[in-house]
């Protein structure tokens, strides 16, 4: 399709890892935290001595092409094909999905002026470390180095990439937001899921938090909550009796019923009804790669709650999510209705580049919104993001 007359922001592109992100930086005491090792002539990753198949070739050095899984997602596989078998002939990676000067080129092409720059491995990181939370702000911050050496923060106003963040320990949370802000970061990524703890896990969004999300507000960065390895495979298991480990190319139909956007749903939730979003109203969260089915569906369930016990909010929470939410639905599903639902200003265009999940070609994304009113598809695909990116 044309490249659209205004400068297009895309609020979901990828990273490829490559073996040393997570180690280069560790402390040597923790050196064997994560290591690679050959089974069968193929590298895995090894968490804690533990194996973990959470992405098939964690080297990313021969990769599914962008948007090999197009028909899957689409709902087009009529002859129930293995992802496997969509993904087709693989690609070698290439500059652009491990380099900025490479992506910068690659997104001119694309017509695309700047990106949200998500990792891709490390979204195992904190559900495989769920029990330590000093070892998990270890991880992290060792991973934010590389991220910073290989990527920056903000590389020339095109590639915006997400250091993560987790306030499980309040004072180091903090203290890690400080560091990435002061390098520039404009976004940061944040698990939509509750943070470990000594005594067990509780959501972020509580008030013994609120000394982080007071730093967040006072920065002006934006929250990304992306889709993850947020746990839930736990709850699929009680239901299955497996005790299987969450991956995303291993598709189980209970799962896909089952947790279709209840993760982001849970943890939106949480942010309202915990009050943090009231505590901290200039706030901005936006969900990536989460799609946006499910937001009838939560607001709904607020709006009811508002009505059975409206004393226990202080605002409504209805009003709550449209001030501080922002939604990037998949490129499959139907944007119109979502915009019906929430309006146009709190719509995100997203592309997953270069996952094969994502669109093959992130400027087409825009058919989708064809029929929107030229000021909605700009806002949706240009000025949303670049406002709160500016913030």
């Amino acid at each position: 399709m044309a490249t659209p007359d205004f400068a297009v922001y895309d609020a979901d592109n990828h990273l490829y890892e490559p073996e040393d992100a997570f180690t280069r930086h560790l402390p040597a005491e923790h050196k064997d935290l994560f290591r690679f090792v050959e089974i069968k002539g193929r590298k895995k990753l090894v968490v804690r001595n533990t194996i973990t198949e959470f992405i098939p070739n964690p080297t990313f050095e021969v990769v599914a092409r962008p948007g090999a899984h197009m028909a899957y997602f689409s709902g087009n596989n009529s002859e129930g094909k293995t992802l496997r078998e969509l993904t087709g002939e693989p690609m070698r990676s290439i500059p652009a999905f491990r380099q900025p000067d490479a992506r910068v080129a690659l997104l001119d092409e694309q017509g695309v002026h700047a990106c949200l720059m998500f990792p891709t491995l490390a979204s195992l990181l904190e559900e495989r470390l769920l029990d330590d939370p000093s070892l998990t702000l270890v991880a992290i911050r060792a991973f934010n180095d590389w991220l910073y050496d290989d990527w920056q923060y903000d590389y020339e106003g095109r590639i915006f990439a997400t250091p993560v963040v987790n306030p499980c320990i309040v004072d180091e949370g903090i203290a890690e937001l400080e560091r990435v802000i002061e390098r520039g970061a404009r976004a940061i990524l944040l698990r939509p899921a509750p943070v470990s703890g000594l005594r067990g896990t509780r959501s972020p969004f509580l008030p013994e938090f609120d000394p982080f999300w007071a730093r967040v507000q006072e920065a002006g960065v934006l929250v990304t909550l992306h889709a993850s390895d947020s746990g839930y495979q736990r709850y699929l298991n009680t239901w299955e009796g497996a005790d299987r480990e969450f991956s995303p190319f291993r598709r189980q139909t209970f799962a896909a019923v089952a947790d279709d956007g209840r993760t982001i749903q849970d943890a939106l939730a949480s942010a309202i009804c915990h009050g943090m979003l009231c505590r901290f109203p200039d706030v901005h969260l936006m969900s990536v790669e989460n799609g946006g089915s499910w937001v009838g569906h939560l607001v709904r369930n607020l709006e009811r709650a508002y009505k059975k016990m409206p004393n226990e909010f202080p605002e409504h929470p209805r009003d709550v999510f449209q001030r501080s939410v922002w939604i990037n639905p998949f490129w499959e599903e139907s944007v119109a209705a979502l915009v019906d639902l929430i309006g146009a200003e709190r719509v995100c265009f997203g592309s997953d580049y270069p996952h094969p999940e994502g669109i093959d070609e992130p400027i087409n994304w825009q058919e989708n919104i064809k029929d929107l009113p030229a000021p909605d598809v700009e806002r949706i695909m240009s000025s949303n993001l670049r406002q709160l990116l500016a913030a």
